[in-house]
């Protein structure tokens, strides 16, 4: 959508109360009784204005007397006053006002290049701080994984990219693929040449490809650190792609010039997701379970690579997607190994990640491998989404692999090992083929519903009495503690707070909670309880 356009107009008094109450961003416009009548007499012919302002009046007076009345301002609604504006500063003031409150899709950038030419270093220039995981050695990137940045008031998402081959082999095939829709969604083009290295004839091939697309292309010469490497990187004029911008990704050098170049060629919107308020899905488990193969399968493409290869996808990679006629925010993460407690390495950062997108999402799908054993690993990862407080959806897998000797197994490891989360939905199918993949999205609103559930306080008392009626606590240093009542003190996860006389045994605590279940349900979410000690009156 460009500006010029200024969008959509709609008509209609109720819409933000009646047609679209969940809209995003709600404009009610109002004027002055003379500036309505004046506009409304443009629009008519042989009308005198005094009786146009007396028909405004009466439909005013007749509206305000309705109980509900379509000129009821929705209490989240932003009001402007339009007495002194005209239709060009009204659109503009909303468009100010989308733009402010992030509806508007923001502009991608999307980095391209060879293999280790510096993409991800360059990024980590870019926002200030190491977010892209950066190493020696060729290929660390292999997914698009976006980054937020921001330069000279200017917001867009730079999109890194693995190194796109013209003749790939192995795994290099998926990651030039994935390349190659980073060139498809983006915006702005900003091609990466190791000025050290110089241009190669594949370069050449991805320069054809990259005109093709007719978009703004910005020419990187990188890890120009000095003189000499500037002077040999007027080369690269030859591509014919304009001037090139020389930098040093590593110590910063030209990354401001750089910036400001792109940021002249940015579109006002881009095609980047706005804040839209999609409920966000990490998919969490051990390298090699298929998460990616998941994303891919409910996405209908390739949005995650894929291989056979252990720890395929390392930067989480979010995606939209329409399931069960709801738009999700997916989140693909990186498999979490046993050994990545290192300060550093390639398994370390992704592990740190995938820990940043869990605390970024709702719910987490934590996803199993169905043919192998349930392993200490695929426990602690279960352990690691619960104390974070999240919606947690555990996924079978590769369900196809599990025979009838492999399912009486896979209950007792169940019975064994998933006590602690038995309120957890629990989902079996097959990523590779989409078998019961329709599963997924009843099983995600059923968590997210107990997630932000709340009990009201007059029905939780009343339960808790019948409780210790029955059931008292046990009695610790020779006195019973007395429990006085107890609240709900936040949703998301559900947190109960119970005042006391005195401490309650854990064995209690969770007695307390299987019975909260019973009566309330809560499948899907964690349940948090704490007790507050206070004196006898």
């Amino acid at each position: 959508m460009e500006k010029s356009l200024k969008g959509i107009v709609v008509e209609g008094r109720d819409i933000g109360t009646v047609v679209a109450p969940e809209a995003a961003l709600k404009i009610f416009l109002t004027a002055d009784l003379p500036a309505r009548a004046i506009r409304r007499e443009a629009e008519l012919s042989g009308v005198e204005i005094s009786a146009v302002q007396e028909s405004l009046a009466q439909r005013d007076a007749i509206d305000s007397t309705r109980e509900t009345s379509p000129l009821a301002v929705a209490p989240d609604a932003i009001i402007i006053d339009s007495t002194q504006l005209n239709l060009e500063e009204v659109t503009d003031r909303i468009w100010e006002i989308a733009k402010e409150r992030r509806l508007l899709g923001l502009p991608i950038v999307a980095l391209l290049g060879r293999p280790n030419v510096g993409k991800s270093t360059l990024i980590n220039r870019f926002l200030g701080r190491r977010e892209a995981i950066v190493e020696d050695t060729p290929g660390v990137t292999r997914d698009r994984v976006t980054y937020e940045c921001q330069w000279n008031g200017r917001d867009f998402m730079v999109m890194d990219t693995g190194g796109w081959e013209s003749k790939p082999d192995g795994i290099s095939v998926g990651v030039s693929e994935i390349a190659e829709l980073a060139m498809q969604e983006a915006d702005v083009l900003a091609f990466v040449i190791d000025a050290q290295v110089g241009a190669l004839d594949e370069d050449d091939v991805l320069v054809q490809q990259l005109r093709k697309l007719k978009k703004p292309i910005v020419l990187i010469a990188n890890k120009v650190d000095g003189e000499r490497e500037e002077a040999d990187a007027h080369a690269l004029w030859n591509l014919g792609l304009g001037e090139p911008y020389f930098v040093s990704a590593l110590h910063g050098r030209g990354s401001g010039d750089l910036l400001d170049r792109i940021t002249s060629v940015l579109p006002e919107v881009g095609a980047a997701q706005s804040q839209d308020g999609y409920r966000k899905v990490a998919l969490i488990g051990r390298p090699n379970v298929g998460k990616s193969s998941l994303l891919n399968i409910l996405a209908g493409a390739q949005r995650s690579l894929v291989d056979d290869v252990a720890g395929t996808t390392r930067d989480p990679v979010d995606e939209l997607i329409e399931l069960g006629g709801s738009i999700w925010r997916f989140i693909d993460t990186a498999g979490i190994r046993k050994r990545a407690n290192q300060s550093s390495g390639t398994d370390y950062y992704a592990t740190l990640r995938t820990q940043v997108a869990l605390e970024r999402a709702e719910v987490a799908v934590v996803v199993l491998d169905g043919s192998q054993p349930i392993s200490e690993q695929d426990l602690r990862i279960i352990t690691m989404v619960e104390e974070a407080g999240k919606a947690l959806i555990i996924v079978m897998n590769k369900w196809d692999l599990v025979d009838e000797d492999r399912q009486i197994s896979l209950d007792r490891e169940i019975d064994r090992h998933l006590d602690q989360v038995e309120w957890a939905q629990r989902v079996n199918l097959a990523a590779k083929t989409g078998w019961h993949r329709d599963r997924l999205a009843p099983a995600l609103r059923t968590a997210l519903t107990s997630w932000e559930k709340r009990v009201p306080t007059s029905r939780l008392n009343s339960f808790l009495g019948t409780l210790i009626a029955a059931t008292p606590p046990p009695v610790r240093g020779g006195k019973q503690p007395k429990i006085l009542y107890a609240t709900q003190a936040g949703i998301s996860p559900p947190r109960f707070v119970i005042f006391t006389t005195g401490f309650l045994e854990s064995s209690y605590r969770r007695f307390i909670e299987r019975r909260l279940r019973e009566e309330f349900g809560f499948p899907g979410t964690p349940i948090q309880i704490s007790v507050r000690v206070r004196e006898r009156e």
